[in-house]
């Protein structure tokens, strides 16, 4: 049985707090896809891919999750079996619910929000995540806005993701990430992904085009002390890209159907997301696995480079 690390009001795996203490990679990872993803025990397998894959290129997995009132960075095997079978009984958790959830003893799967506040609390810069929150669409009306953003603009976690979830307003996101002065980039392209496709017709200005170049940026942002966090997003695969007119499709029906059910807030993305591969066949679920082992692959290299690259700054410090 796993000896956790107390940390505050926070538990850490022993791999991952040695691994931290020694500056050795470290890949921090959601749980809300695992919970609100998909049904178990696809869900359990797909964790245990994601977190096999992490390893395998180098880096050490930081499942997090709030169970039982404890904030885990870590999950052991049964922990991560348990909030695979708990699923969608488990309360979907961004920053505003942490304080809630454990007070009441209760089991939280952390938002990209969430993630990125625990993952700063114990020194990890980098997650991996299959796409962000952002803002809606019709959300100049709405205010519907999700806090991923918000964190992104004051919480300095880089967070590796395949772009936006596309039932979203990728433009508007992009803006209002500008706003919060968040640098956004794109791995291997000068546009922005669209999360099942590999373009949304939105051009950034940074690209990066290797795990190296991607550590300087995380630790150039580091060392200036700018308080803000880094969006890397990698598109998807060019063989998992589903086709992007069939997706629209059935994200315009979604997200009529979610209008007209008064579907909205936390619930409106597991919701519109579980619609459209319901519509897609399949297809979408498919192409969202694929998207996050790609994220973690590319989160792990990127972790493995940014240790190395502060581990060569120390030695010419010294």
């Amino acid at each position: 049985m796993n000896q956790f690390i107390e940390k505050g009001h926070i538990k850490v795996a022993p791999e991952v707090y040695h691994a931290l203490m020694n500056g050795k990679p470290v890949v921090a990872l959601e749980s809300t896809i695992i919970s609100h993803g998909m049904p178990y025990p696809q869900n359990y397998e797909t964790a245990k891919e994601v977190e096999s894959i992490v390893r395998e290129n180098g880096a050490v997995p930081a499942t997090i999750a709030i169970l039982d009132g404890t904030p885990f960075i870590g999950l052991s095997d049964d922990q991560l079996r348990r909030l695979a079978i708990l699923g969608r009984k488990v309360q979907k958790t961004a920053r505003r619910d942490i304080p809630h959830i454990v007070s009441a003893g209760g089991n939280g799967a952390t938002t990209v929000s969430a993630t990125m506040v625990f993952a700063h609390k114990v020194g990890i810069p980098v997650f991996v995540t299959g796409g962000i929150g952002g803002v809606h669409r019709h959300g100049e009306q709405t205010m519907d806005i999700s806090s991923d953003l918000t964190e992104l603009g004051k919480t300095p976690v880089t967070v590796i993701s395949a772009g936006v979830k596309s039932i979203l307003d990728i433009p508007r996101t992009l803006e209002y990430l500008e706003t919060q002065g968040v640098t956004v980039a794109v791995y291997g392209s000068n546009e922005f992904p669209s999360f099942f496709t590999e373009s949304s017709g939105c051009q950034v200005p940074c690209r990066l085009d290797s795990p190296e170049e991607c550590a300087k940026l995380i630790d150039a942002n580091s060392n200036l002390s700018l308080g803000t966090g880094i969006l890397i997003a990698v598109p998807i695969p060019k063989e998992y890209a589903a086709s992007g007119n069939m997706i629209e499709r059935a994200i315009q029906q979604a997200l009529a159907e979610a209008k007209e059910k008064n579907v909205t807030g936390n619930e409106a993305t597991p919701f519109l997301l579980a619609r459209v591969n319901e519509l897609t066949g399949g297809a979408s679920l498919v192409a969202n696995i694929a998207l996050v082992k790609n994220n973690a692959c590319m989160g792990a290299r990127i972790s493995v480079a940014l240790a190395k690259l502060r581990r060569g700054t120390v030695r010419s410090a010294l």
